[in-house]
């Protein structure tokens, strides 16, 4: 290290082969950030920022999760199943719940204290429900209960509780970011218009989503911020997928839930004012600025 120059910050990305792994490892490659990405898949070579490390890695193995983890500053940990489709719950549970403890024991064992997971709005239990399964009230809020049916909700439910230990007993910093849908443009405009026909499709998860860019922003706002030490925080669009106003779109295909405040126009259902207050994001973009 050069005598007045600062080394750039040195950051783990588990899951980096994934959908928004490699966003999140395009967004801190591009932000200055040193970068490893750790994924039980090798990635394409034009499909990997320059610059970026990449390790194959067990996430399941403490330490194989630990190898790329030395020296950073902070771990991003992305890395589970992302839908309980076509596997075993015993497989599903293990893999997600079991990835999150190796890679946060790695980090407490080397001493890393902020780090940031991605949880899921899937742990307030809609959106896996075997049963349709409706918000208890809106717009829905960090304290909203848990009501999982499913053992993908219940695993990032698992996940939280794991995380929140860890911040107790080993003095961390971590987010647990409750994304909902992640999703690119593209795939954002086509849900969009599937609901405009069959609106009643999204309503257990009052028809949310979140852009790509900026769920990866998260990621990065996480890390950056002062430490806090546990904080789970909704990262949602600032409006819905749904072409009908949403009050009116709650009151007709989830008429048990509770308005707490106004949600005019298409205002989305998931309040995301603590994500703001902690870690300064909130969203840059809407589904609605490429019509």
């Amino acid at each position: 290290m050069v005598a007045g120059v600062e080394q750039p910050m040195r950051v783990l990305v588990t899951g980096a082969n994934g959908k928004l792994g490699r966003a999140v490892v395009r967004d801190l490659v591009a932000h200055g950030y040193e970068v490893r990405g750790a994924d039980r898949d090798v990635p394409a070579r034009d499909d990997w920022p320059k610059g970026a490390r990449y390790v194959q890695t067990d996430l399941l193995d403490v330490g194989q999760v630990a190898y790329p983890m030395q020296g950073c500053e902070a771990v991003i940990h992305l890395g589970a199943i992302p839908a309980p489709y076509g596997l075993p719950d015993e497989v599903l549970f293990r893999n997600n719940t079991g990835a999150t403890f190796a890679t946060l024991q790695a980090a407490s064992l080397l001493g890393v204290k902020r780090a940031a997971i991605a949880s899921s709005g899937s742990a307030y239990g809609m959106a896996w429900a075997p049963q349709p399964l409706f918000p208890q009230y809106a717009p829905i809020d960090e304290a909203h209960p848990m009501m999982n049916h499913d053992v993908y909700g219940v695993g990032k439910e698992v996940d939280e509780r794991v995380t929140e230990m860890f911040c107790r007993r080993d003095g961390m910093s971590i987010t647990a970011l409750r994304f909902h849908w992640i999703a690119t443009p593209e795939e954002q405009r086509h849900a969009a218009a599937g609901m405009e026909q069959h609106p009643e499709q999204g309503a257990n998860g009052l028809w949310g989503y979140v852009d790509l860019r900026d769920a990866a922003r998260a990621c990065r706002l996480a890390i950056e911020a002062a430490p806090f030490g546990f904080a789970p925080l909704n990262i949602v669009a600032a409006d819905t997928l749904t072409a009908q106003p949403t009050e009116e779109a709650i009151r007709q295909h989830s008429p048990d839930t509770e308005l707490r405040q106004p949600l005019p126009g298409h205002t989305g259902g998931f309040a995301i004012d603590r994500a703001k207050a902690v870690i300064g994001w909130a969203p840059e973009h809407s589904w609605r600025d490429t019509e």
